[in-house]
């Protein structure tokens, strides 16, 4: 803020000196390129896909490996509390709850907590890797952006197949 004293009649007046031209002003100052477009939002997708490391396989000997996971409710999370084998054991919780939210597996007419119960070790580990992965970000892929040539692409967070996260 400047201050200025008034003048009397007599006193003569005083040429202020010009303001110095501000060092970011001028014609070589160019705008700031406009902030690129939000992308519009994905629609909610509450189905994911995935592939089975080793594979269910049925009575007749079928391997099915290609399945789908809905995304869990908080009643798919509930319900199976009240389950006798999951008050038993704590450790069933897993493979009643999977076997609420996959709702493909091959050719499969229905899956439940028993096609659940039957599949290897490995397939297990890997179901309940994907379900947190579904369920904690609602998907498993990530838009990124390469730092070289800017384009756009996807990358799989939580790896394809088992241990590759």
């Amino acid at each position: 803020m400047r201050r200025t004293a008034s003048r009397s009649a007599a006193a003569p007046a005083v040429a202020e000196p010009a303001p110095e031209p501000d060092a970011w002003s001028g014609p070589e100052q160019t705008a700031a390129p406009a902030p690129a477009p939000a992308p519009s939002p994905q629609p909610l997708r509450t189905e994911f896909e995935f592939e089975l490391p080793r594979g269910y396989v049925d009575d007749s000997g079928t391997v099915h490996r290609h399945g789908v996971m809905r995304l869990a409710t908080a009643r798919d999370e509930l319900i199976p509390l009240r389950d006798v084998r999951v008050q038993e054991n704590p450790a069933y919780l897993s493979v009643v709850l999977l076997g609420r939210v996959i709702t493909q597996l091959g050719t499969l007419s229905m899956v439940h907590d028993g096609v659940v119960e039957n599949m290897f070790a490995s397939d297990l580990a890997f179901l309940q890797d994907f379900y947190r992965q579904v369920n904690a970000e609602g998907h498993t892929r990530a838009a990124v952006t390469c730092p070289h040539c800017e384009e756009p692409f996807e990358v799989e967070l939580g790896g394809s197949r088992l241990g590759e996260s």
